[in-house]
């Protein structure tokens, strides 16, 4: 799949198509049609026929420029141009993700992110891991399968904690070097086999900024591309009251630092650019909507608000 033209196809639901499940509602309905095409290669060969197809080369999706926003073509068939020739007649080009990722809207990117985690764990697990013969996918691309030993192999991805660690008063936000200039961002850290989210989320804190932590709170999840197809796992977190000390260990992070309240509240109204001015550089950036770090974020400044006008 790499080095080549990809597809990845996007069936529309159409519910005047399934009358046995008019009883349901609209998402147990889709769901379950999803499910169909997963497990069904007649009725996947057939959705295809009315399906619209996203491009890809590289792993990279075909993007057309509008303004300061990417949008993504709808192609009704798949097309076997050459890349160049691809690029000049459908007016646009084959992005990274990475680098377009803040300028899709949530519909784009999340199918895309779906789109490519699914190119890219098909193109790494083409053998069985067993028997080292080539795997087979079925019509949907759910799953490969070994014909040998007919081992069943479903695409993965890590869990990833990311955390919002507090002392009541402030956060703590923390960058490494690849950010842009200014940018702080949540901690964040693949989990371990064995452990729970808890313990993940104990253990990244003590490795990075030197802290423990306690009343560890689920806020919610994001699928995430980068590096490669991870399960966001976001919390809330407080530090143990008497220990907020910062030891950045420097193998992990750039730097940590506390943050007030009108510090974070005045990050989250700027607008504008990633890539600040040089002389903007020493203002607080925060992760754009899109990422679940800035929802985080956003929960911590209207909890603390609430608690302020309640007092």
């Amino acid at each position: 799949m790499n080095r080549a033209m990809s597809l990845y196809c996007r069936t529309f639901f159409r519910r005047k198509s399934f009358g046995c499940y008019r009883l349901l509602s609209t998402y147990v309905t889709k769901a379950r049609y999803l499910f169909e095409l997963k497990e069904d290669e007649e009725a996947c060969r057939k959705a295809q026929q009315t399906g619209v197809f996203y491009l890809f080369h590289d792993l990279d999706p075909f993007l057309q420029a509008s303004g300061h926003r990417y949008l993504v073509p709808r192609l009704s068939r798949a097309a076997s141009l050459p890349k160049s020739e691809m690029e000049a007649e459908l007016g646009g080009s084959f992005i990274k993700l990475r680098q377009a990722l803040f300028q899709l809207n949530s519909v784009d990117s999340s199918l895309l992110f779906t789109a490519q985690a699914l190119l890219r764990w098909h193109d790494s697990h083409q053998f069985c891991s067993r028997s080292g013969q080539p795997t087979q996918k079925n019509m949907a691309g759910s799953k490969r399968v070994c014909p040998s030993n007919k081992i069943i192999y479903y695409p993965q991805m890590a869990p990833v904690v990311i955390t919002l660690v507090s002392d009541g008063a402030r956060c703590l936000l923390a960058r490494q070097s690849s950010f842009p200039k200014g940018l702080y961002s949540a901690l964040a850290g693949f989990c371990d086999i064995g452990e729970s989210v808890e313990e993940a989320v104990q253990r990244e804190v003590a490795e990075e900024v030197g802290l423990e932590v306690e009343n560890i709170q689920y806020s919610a999840s994001q699928h995430w591309p980068v590096p490669n197809s991870s399960l966001m796992i976001a919390c809330h977190a407080t530090v143990k009251p008497g220990h907020t000390e910062i030891q950045v260990n420097l193998k992990e992070l750039e730097a940590a630092a506390w943050f007030r309240l009108d510090e974070v509240v005045t990050a989250l109204r700027r607008k504008g650019s990633l890539a600040l001015q040089p002389s903007e550089a020493s203002q607080l950036l925060l992760p754009p909507k899109l990422a679940v770090a800035h929802h985080l974020i956003k929960k911590w400044v209207e909890t603390q608000s609430c608690s302020s006008l309640a007092a």
